[in-house]
């Protein structure tokens, strides 16, 4: 078993291993990945709903108590007024008197003065009456908004309206489709803003002092990535649909011939694949991605390509294309910088998070069967296990980013690409980033003739937990020197470039050298691949 740990470990080295240095809890980085994604309807509060009264024509709003009606009457008696509903719900019209309106539809306001009119003249009078400002009310708005809190308005106001007034729904976390009015502690009314935000639909809704509105937080939420139009995390009011449903929202481009669906069954991926027509019979559940696809691009994949460049993000070329055929076709800005392109692959980030792992579980195996010979030594033994267990558990969530070395001797032409590979292109940069165990880690402008020490001593030197035997210098292209600053030969210490990185590790305190060795192993791996410095204990 420890052969084919150490030939694991050499292929680790071999491999170039590339790690990005994540949250401590898996599920932290979870929920940054989600709230990285756009979702369904995130910019409606974009449009200011808050900065507009609503005062349409609502001929079934039922009058009350604030209420501001326009009377004009012409014919045998003249009159003109604004007036406001009182609190016994009555306006009054001299020589007319009381007319009693609190409850009265904004439909029949007219035929209701016309019958009060008729106790005092019979006929030559004629009537125009209008609502002319709406009750002034005070509004609860709680839950998955950004802003809770007691929010002024008219009883005419939408929903959208006063929920912009409270900042608008949480992004990534309120819920668009399962919003609450409550009235004396009951719900009244339920409203999906999906309906407003896919066919325009918002029905009017007569708000009353004290109501609450009441957003939900999200429950029900499945990413929809691919040839459509709508590339959203959607939610979901349940937990399971059929496609077809989804794809009456999100509207499939016409190259679609094909989706993908991803589930997680036992904590494994598994990948399901379906024709379009096949939308009206499977389900997708809630926490799973659909992506759908043209399969008419079998024959093709596509390459992204990121960092300083003038051209497309994404491009679709034949497979067996050649890495310098698609360098050759970036266009360049006056800042990128041609000589520091890095790969990065896929299939390369799996197989180094395989490896990590495995000398992970060697190094917990190690500690939790080394034995002691006397009570104080398992009392040093147990401390030093804690510390060493909670190292383990903040190294696994290292995830590699399966960059791959191009070497300048390399025939790249001879480098054949994979689906979702990733070529970066860097800026041109004067920069040298110094980080880990020295004293004031920090980034420095290049200098030509600054040797590694001079860089650091410009951090203040190396720190008291320094591994001066063990200084890594990487490349701009990923490639990784390693420099031994303890002995006499530091002078033989390698060139720094522009876009360099030093990176000083640090000393492990344990009396196992065993142990002392696998984490140096592991912090070596990250620190190459993450560009940063993880302290063991």
């Amino acid at each position: 078993m420890r052969s084919v740990l150490i030939v694991l470990l050499s292929l680790q080295l071999l491999l170039g291993v590339d790690i990005t240095l994540e949250s401590n809890e898996e599920n932290q980085t979870i929920v940054m990945d989600v709230k990285r994604s756009v979702f369904f309807g995130q910019r409606l509060f974009q449009g200011k709903f808050k900065e507009n009264k609503q005062l349409l024509h609502n001929p079934d709003y039922l009058l009350n108590t604030g209420d501001e009606v326009s009377i004009k009457l012409w014919g045998a008696y003249t009159y003109e007024a604004k007036l406001t509903v009182d609190k016994e719900g009555n306006i009054f019209i001299p020589r007319v008197g009381l007319v009693y309106l609190l409850g009265v539809s904004n439909r029949n306001v007219i035929s209701k003065i016309k019958q009060a009119l008729k106790r005092t003249f019979n006929k030559n009078v004629s009537v125009y009456a209008s609502l002319n400002n709406y009750q002034p009310i005070s509004i609860f708005v709680t839950g998955g908004v950004n802003t809770p809190g007691l929010y002024q308005g008219l009883s005419s106001d939408s929903v959208l309206q006063l929920l912009d007034k409270a900042g608008g729904i949480i992004n990534a976390e309120g819920s668009y489709r399962n919003i609450t009015i409550l009235r004396a502690n009951r719900v009244i009314k339920y409203i999906d803003l999906y309906s407003f935000l896919l066919d325009g639909q918002l029905a009017l809704f007569q708000f009353k002092n004290g109501d609450v509105i009441k957003v939900g937080f999200m429950k029900d939420i499945i990413e929809i990535t691919g040839e459509v139009n709508h590339p959203y995390v959607f939610e979901l009011n349940q937990k399971r649909v059929l496609v077809q449903e989804i794809t009456r929202h999100i509207t499939p481009k016409a190259n679609a011939t094909h989706f993908i669906i991803t589930r997680w069954q036992n904590g494994l991926e598994k990948v399901e694949k379906y024709p379009l027509i096949e939308s009206r019979e499977v389900y997708i559940n809630s926490g799973e991605k659909i992506n759908f696809i043209s399969d008419h691009y079998r024959d093709n994949i596509m390459v992204n390509i990121m960092g300083e460049h003038g051209g497309l993000k994404t491009v679709t070329v034949p497979k067996g294309t050649s890495l310098k055929s698609v360098i050759a076709q970036i266009i360049s800005t006056p800042i990128s910088d041609e000589s520091g392109v890095q790969l990065f692959r896929k299939s390369i980030a799996k197989r180094q998070k395989q490896l990590i792992q495995a000398n992970l579980k060697d190094l917990e195996a190690r500690v939790l069967t080394t034995g002691s010979s006397t009570t104080e030594e398992a009392k040093i033994r147990k401390e030093e296990s804690a510390l060493v267990l909670d190292f383990i558990k903040r190294a696994s969530t290292i995830k590699p980013k399966g960059q791959v070395v191009i070497n300048s001797e390399s025939n790249l032409s001879l480098v054949m690409l994979e689906e979702g590979d990733v070529i970066y292109i860097p800026k041109k940069t004067q920069i040298v980033v110094v980080e880990g165990e020295v004293s004031l880690p920090n980034a420095q402008t290049f200098v030509a003739q600054y040797s590694i020490e001079d860089y650091i001593k410009s951090c203040g030197g190396y720190s008291p937990r320094a591994n001066m035997k063990k200084v890594l210098l990487v490349k701009k292209n990923g490639k990784v020197l390693t420099y031994d600053a303890s002995g006499w030969w530091a002078d033989s210490a390698p060139n720094i470039e522009a876009g360099d990185s030093i990176l000083v590790l640090g000393k492990i305190d344990s009396k196992n050298i065993q142990i002392t060795s696998s984490v140096t192993q592991i912090l070596y791996q990250v620190a190459v691949g993450a560009a940063v410095v993880l302290r063991a204990f």
